[in-house]
């Protein structure tokens, strides 16, 4: 054994003794040192979308590669209102945020307030959409942890209509009347009181249902299924009718007029949007002027 390791030291001193040697017969630009001269590798980014651009679709995950921005004077369905970042705990995941995670309502609320600034008014008052993209799993994976909040047009908002296809921006759309406002409609129900259908109009038109506004359900408040569910958000929009034609929100309102209370899909409410749009409806009688602020004469008790 002792001579075993005698000969591997012998061995490794002729290979030390023979690399030493060697210096002097480099070729001419080989400085024989292994550590320099090597360029600086790059430093990792990911991709960060950019606001104010717009898009053919919506997508709720945006890879990398299908990334692809369109003028806004060009047919396209939504735009970005804003840019965000996930912060905390909500970057901290190993996947992107899902529609139903709190990230994601979270996400939605900065949307909510960008979209608000960008429109000039709370989007629920026009014919518009709000979503939130988020990156794909492998950019998500890579560091990216941006959101997108996406608005676009949609054909109606009483029966959960399509996006649709606009070619310019929305910024400052509802800032003035607009043609995206939803104002007056005529209403028709079933002999059970279930709406059939509200066709929009204008509110010199003969009607017997005006939009009066939105109020934001806390987070207590389920998606409507059942019959008392329904009531709760009929209750709150009772209180949004009252202020809008500015008559006492009292046990006698129900026989001033009725209301409608619209939410979102499902799948919008679980992802973040709580705001649920209003509207007066007297099903016994019509108006052919708005009825914003005519007291208890404009809206009698029936």
């Amino acid at each position: 054994m002792r001579v075993g390791r005698l000969r591997g030291g012998g061995a490794a001193v002729a290979l030390l003794l023979a690399l030493a040697g060697c210096g002097s017969g480099l070729p001419a630009g080989v400085d024989g040192t292994l550590v320099d001269d090597w360029p600086a590798l790059p430093t990792l980014t990911t991709f960060t979308p950019k606001a104010g651009t717009c898009h053919a679709s919506f997508a709720d995950s945006g890879p990398r590669d299908s990334y692809a921005p369109v003028p806004c004077t060009r047919p396209h369905r939504t735009e970005t209102v804003q840019v965000g970042t996930f912060t905390g705990d909500a970057a901290g995941t190993a996947a992107p945020p899902t529609r139903s995670s709190p990230a994601h309502a979270a996400a939605y609320a900065v949307c909510d307030q960008a979209a608000r600034a960008y429109l000039g008014r709370d989007f629920r008052y026009g014919r518009l959409w709000l979503g939130v993209t988020v990156p794909s799993s492998p950019a998500w994976a890579g560091g990216a942890r941006w959101y997108r909040c996406e608005l676009g047009q949609v054909a109606n908002v009483e029966d959960f209509g399509e996006l649709v296809d606009r070619s310019e921006s929305l910024e400052g759309a509802l800032e003035s009347p607009s043609p995206l406002d939803l104002t007056c409609y005529q209403v028709t129900a079933t002999a059970a009181g279930a709406i059939s259908r509200m066709a929009p109009m204008g509110c010199t038109a003969k009607h017997n249902s005006e939009f009066v506004g939105v109020f934001a359900a806390p987070a207590s408040l389920a998606y409507p299924k059942s019959g008392d569910d329904w009531e709760k958000l009929h209750t709150r929009c009772r209180a949004v009718v009252a202020a809008y034609a500015k008559v006492p929100n009292d046990a006698n309102l129900r026989y001033r007029t009725g209301t409608v209370a619209v939410p979102n899909t499902e799948d919008d409410w679980t992802s973040g949007n709580r705001g649920v749009r209003c509207y007066l409806y007297v099903n016994a009688g019509s108006f052919t002027r708005s009825l914003r602020g005519v007291g208890v004469k404009g809206l009698p008790e029936r």
